[in-house]
């Protein structure tokens, strides 16, 4: 089979396309002949070597990607034989592999795939979509909140714009690039805004119409993250689950504590054991996904091209869940 290999540390021109054996499902077990794997930003502090990582760095050789979804072809001793033909969708791990034609992982650990899902839809919920129920578990969206999205033509932010807006919420979008905001808009915030203009926070003040935000779900960090904190009316509340800025939203405690704010932390092991696991959590995605209330925005490249894969997502070219396809 071909699969992405890296043999070293460093830029996205260590991911090299090649011929390797194919995996062999070992008991309880199931092959996945791929049809599509998630690049996720993970994945490139993996390839970078980046010290300041906060999982363990990977053994070289290896082959990167955690998210799968593909067709069973083969199934280990063990394994119930009618697994084979099976649509099925995983996460697997820090074993990784997914970046490859063929993946193996345990029985327990995959899903099938509901009908009328597709592959790629599929592996952004099995990661990304578990990742939103985890946010929007920890802010949960009323009908009379102004939420502020930012990074929201990305995976999370597409599903986090979603369910605001199911919920009635009026949901404001910030995206880098006019395209970008295109996409925000379309996928039906009531203000998509573009934070690299000028005079985004003038358009922001607009936009919020003379209320204040009462919910700010906070990946980006950095000055945009303050900009919106400023904007925040007394009781509002944050969510916190990253910063891609660089550092996250400066805010004091004074300022918290006068405000009557509350921040809260999206992610972690406590959190995910409170909604009954990652399984769980999985599970619920797709059934979301299976219903129409959550559908990902999903952005292919070619598996040859995981490099090109990895430029974009470092460069903010990407919209959506980024997906490699064999």
């Amino acid at each position: 089979m071909h699969a992405i290999r890296q043999h070293e540390f460093g830029g996205p021109e260590v991911l090299v396309y090649e011929e390797v054996a194919d995996p062999e499902p070992g008991p309880g077990q199931v092959r996945i002949a791929n049809r599509a794997a998630g690049v996720h930003l993970l994945d490139t502090t993996f390839r970078s070597g980046d010290a300041n990582s906060p999982y363990p760095l990977p053994e070289l050789p290896f082959i990167p990607g955690r998210e799968a979804a593909g067709v069973v072809d083969a199934v280990g001793e063990g394994v119930d034989p009618s697994w084979i033909g099976r649509h099925v969708v995983a996460h697997l791990g820090f074993a990784s592999q997914g970046y490859a034609e063929k993946a193996v992982r345990e029985v327990e650990s995959v899903h099938e795939i509901p009908a009328g899902v597709d592959f790629g839809e599929a592996v952004a919920m099995i990661g990304t979509g578990r990742t939103a129920l985890l946010v929007l578990s920890v802010g949960p969206v009323q009908a009379d909140d102004v939420v502020v999205v930012p990074a929201a033509a990305g995976g999370l932010g597409t599903l986090l714009v979603q369910a605001a807006k199911h919920a009635g919420a009026h949901v404001i979008g910030l995206a880098g690039g006019p395209d970008k905001v295109r996409q925000v808009a379309a996928n039906g915030a009531d203000a998509a805004i573009d934070y690299r203009a000028a005079d985004w926070t003038d358009v922001l003040d607009r936009a919020l119409e003379g209320r204040e935000a009462t919910l700010f779900f906070d990946s980006v960090g950095g000055a945009v993250g303050r900009a919106v904190f400023e904007r925040l009316g007394f009781g509002a509340r944050m969510v916190v689950f990253g910063w891609s800025a660089g550092k996250a939203t400066e805010a004091t405690v004074e300022e918290i504590v006068g405000r009557g704010l509350t921040v809260s932390g999206a992610l972690g092991p406590k959190i995910v054991a409170k909604m009954g696991g990652l399984r769980a959590l999985e599970e619920r995605s797709l059934a979301e996904l299976a219903a129409g209330r959550l559908r990902p925005a999903v952005h292919t490249f070619k598996l040859a091209e995981a490099a090109e894969a990895h430029r974009a997502l470092e460069n903010r070219g990407t919209t959506g869940k980024v997906v490699l396809v064999p």
